[in-house]
Parts: C-alpha cells; sequence; structure tokens
C-alpha cells in the first residue's frame, strides 16, 4: 500500500529518530520510494495503479490507454496521462515504471474517465473515445479528412476495426470538447462513416 511520509512519521513516532527509522526501511527494501513523500510497501505492485498519486489531478490516457483498450498493436512501457491547468509536461521515473503526464483541456478533462478499483487500489483510466481525443489534441494538425485517416490508422496504428466499434455518439461529443482542427476533422470523419453505414 501506498504510505505517506507523514503515516510513516506517525506510525514510528515512538522511535527516538522516526526519520532514520524509514530511511532503514528504505535501504532494507521493505518501503519502495514512489515519488518525494510517498513510499509503497509491496515491490510487485502494478505500475499502473500508482500513476494517480504521483501526480494529480490526472488519470490514465494517451498511449497506455490507446493499448490498454486493444487500439493500438504495441505494448507501453510508460504509463502517459492526462492532467490540466499545468502548463508543462512532468515525467517521474522509478522501480514501478516511467509515468509521464500532459496537459489536456480543463474543458475536456473530467469526461470520459472510469474509476477502476483492485487489489485496494484505485486508477482511473480514459475511456477508448477519451483515449483517442486526448490522444489527437497531442498530434500536429492535420490539414484535412485524408490526412487524418492517415495519423489515426497509419502513423498511430490505431485499429480500423476496433475504432469502427467504438460508441461515435460519445467520440463525437468528447472531441467537441477540444476544439481543434483535428477534433473537427474527426467529427467530420464520424459523420462520413455514419452516413456511409
Amino acid at each position: 500500500m501506498v504510505n505517506s511520509t507523514s503515516m510513516l512519521l506517525q506510525k514510528y513516532n515512538t522511535y527516538q529518530n522516526p526519520a532514520a527509522k524509514i530511511a532503514r526501511l528504505v535501504k532494507n527494501g521493505v518501503l519502495f520510494p514512489i515519488v518525494k513523500g510517498l513510499y509503497e510497501t509491496d515491490p510487485s505492485t502494478p505500475g499502473h495503479y500508482l500513476a494517480g498519486v504521483i501526480y494529480g489531478p490526472s488519470y490514465l490516457s494517451f498511449e497506455y490507454a490507446l493499448f490498454w483498450h486493444g487500439l493500438i498493436p504495441e505494448n507501453v512501457y510508460v504509463y502517459t496521462s492526462a492532467t490540466c491547468g499545468k502548463k508543462k509536461k512532468k515525467q517521474y521515473s522509478n522501480r514501478f515504471g516511467i509515468y509521464t503526464y500532459r496537459d489536456v483541456p480543463i474543458s475536456a478533462f473530467p469526461y470520459g474517465n472510469k474509476l477502476y478499483e483492485e487489489e485496494r487500489y484505485g486508477y482511473v483510466i480514459a475511456s477508448a473515445e477519451k483515449s483517442i481525443c486526448d490522444m489527437l489534441y497531442t498530434c500536429s494538425p492535420c490539414g484535412n479528412k485524408k490526412e487524418l485517416r492517415q495519423l489515426l490508422f497509419d502513423d498511430l496504428r490505431i485499429d480500423k476495426d476496433v475504432f469502427n466499434s467504438l460508441n461515435m455518439i460519445e467520440l463525437v461529443e468528447l472531441a467537441g470538447l477540444y476544439h481543434t482542427s483535428n477534433h473537427k476533422l474527426l467529427i467530420s470523419l464520424i459523420k462520413g462513416i455514419k452516413r456511409h453505414e
């Protein structure tokens, strides 16, 4: 479980030097540093459980969520998360993995995310539809729908069959929250797909 320094200082407050006790527990492999002020007690904890406590508010998205939902074929070894209002990218590294954090618009941030609870841990991950919208927000603007198709299916390697099985109504609603040319093209592309069904 995750423990903060203040929790540990309280736990070991009967020791003459609680901070030294914490340092010994780290040295002896009983506590594992996550970031400054946070420790994990179980070295086998899956890395995605910790993404939200390292830097927040945040939720798992971008490449990691695309992989999670089976939208892209490659394994993703970095826990990529979305934040808002931070104005700069952040990266952390520890024994549990590499964690990156990028902004998305505040207007889009709260929508399309789901809380999962496993093993007494809670973590939030973007829906398949939201992870596509977040990913497009980080990409250079496309000039037309042909370029957007190339970006989605060739460059990002999103599986067309999985894409076509998504909730297109939700995808259009989420895309409307970003106000970028990529998202306007995505909405137009989806409306074209719907017309040809």
